[in-house]
Order: structure tokens, then C-alpha cells, then sequence
């Protein structure tokens, strides 16, 4: 199983951060989730939001920000120390993290990124190790459009059957719906289609217990630590 650190260990640390993500390593996890978005002078950086406000000491969209700009930021998520990290890009995350032995899951958080996010992800030789992910269909389609060997996921918030045959349309190869939506039946469904599961929204100790008895392939998770731990208990 996959232990993705969601955004990093980011119930410890300012997510989307270096600080945050080497912790989800040392905490145990053997992949890393992240999100990339695109700056105002074109930079690809990694935010979750569309605005800064949640987790800085600015206010206004990501979008609207040059690199320069974001960099002096400064990036507190969760943290309640006074502890901050600074925005990351793209290639300086890649640079940092391509030698580890880990899986990458790359949400692709707004349109237009997803030529310049499979290119970086080729240039690092990553695209074994690499699952494109969007809620939007059609970023995930344009990725399998550019490069057909490329691993996509689609980010659900409904399950149904017309999802999965959405995504077998395309050659997709992972749903991944949210972790209390996810059943022995939907399970049973998935896996003899030949799609791979990945579950999100894995929030408490009991769901990341339930998604460990249905066997799905990774999850999403704040606390690597804790899955770590279970996982090799």
C-alpha cells in the first residue's frame, strides 16, 4: 500500500512545504501527494487553495501572485508554533524528492498545467512513479491525450458506474473517491474492471483502519506516522 503524505505530514507541518514533506518521509510514507498551480509570470509552484489566505499571511488568488511575490510568503498551515516554511515550485520539489524511492500522486489543480507538469515529470524520469490526479475529467483526459503511458487518477466525489466507465474510456488507470464513500461492493466492482483505488478524505483513525481492511492500493493521509505505524504493526 501507498502511504501518500497529503500535502506532506501536513497535520504537523505548513503543507506543501519542503518541511512538510521531508517529515511525511521520516514519518514513514512512501509517496508524497501535492498540488501544482500556475503563478501570474507563469511558474509552476505547489498550493492546494486557489487563494493564499488559509495557510499564509497574505490575502488574494495564487494566480494573481509572480514567483517573487509568493516566495515571501510566509507559510503557516496547521501550525499553531509560529513555525513557517515558504512556497515551493514544481522543479525545486522534483529536485529535492526525485532521487527518493517514493510514489507521486500530482493533482492538477487548474487548466493549462498539465503539458508543462507531465514534461517536468519526464524530464525527472518519473512517469513510473507518477499518477496524474484532477476532480476535473478533462484535465486527466489531456494528460492521457499527451502521453498515452502516463498514469491518471480521477478525484471523485460521487461514485458511480458511470465514472468508472468514464475513465476505462480514456485508459485511466486509478479512481479515487473518497475514503467513507468506498465499499466491499464498489471495491469488488473496481478491481475487476483492473482499476487500482486510492482513497482521500481519510480524516480519522477509523477510516485509515476500514481502508487497510478493503485493500485499497494507497490513501491520502495527514499523518503518515499513524498509517506507518499501523501498517507495521
Amino acid at each position: 500500500m501507498i502511504n501518500y503524505a497529503h500535502r506532506g505530514a501536513s497535520e504537523y507541518a505548513p503543507e506543501n512545504t519542503l518541511s512538510s514533506f521531508y517529515l511525511g518521509l521520516l514519518q514513514g510514507a512512501n509517496g508524497i501527494e501535492t498540488d501544482v498551480q500556475r503563478t501570474r509570470d507563469g511558474v509552476l509552484v505547489l498550493f492546494h487553495d486557489d487563494t493564499v489566505d488559509r495557510v499564509s499571511d497574505g490575502v488574494g488568488r495564487v494566480c494573481d501572485y509572480t514567483l517573487e511575490e509568493l516566495k515571501k510568503l510566509k507559510i503557516y498551515g496547521n501550525s499553531t508554533t509560529g513555525f513557517y516554511d515558504r512556497v515551493v515550485t514544481f522543479r525545486e520539489f522534483l529536485e529535492k524528492f526525485s532521487p527518493y524511492d517514493i510514489s507521486f500522486a500530482i493533482e492538477l489543480k487548474g487548466a493549462g498545467v498539465e503539458e508543462d507538469s507531465l514534461r517536468m515529470i519526464e524530464e525527472f524520469g518519473l512517469l513510473e512513479r507518477t499518477t496524474f490526479t484532477s476532480f476535473y475529467f478533462d484535465y486527466i483526459k489531456k494528460i492521457k491525450e499527451l502521453n498515452p503511458k502516463a498514469r491518471v487518477g480521477w478525484l471523485i466525489g460521487e461514485v458511480g458506474e458511470d465514472k468508472m466507465n468514464d475513465l476505462m474510456e480514456i485508459g485511466g488507470e486509478e479512481l479515487a473517491p473518497k475514503a467513507e464513500d468506498i465499499t466491499e461492493e464498489l471495491m469488488t466492482a473496481w478491481r475487476a474492471n483492473g482499476l487500482g483505488v486510492r482513497a482521500w478524505g481519510v480524516l480519522n483513525i477509523a477510516l485509515m483502519k476500514k481502508m487497510c481492511r478493503l485493500g485499497v492500493d494507497g490513501m491520502t493521509v495527514n499523518f503518515p506516522d499513524r498509517l506507518s505505524a499501523y501498517l507495521h504493526a
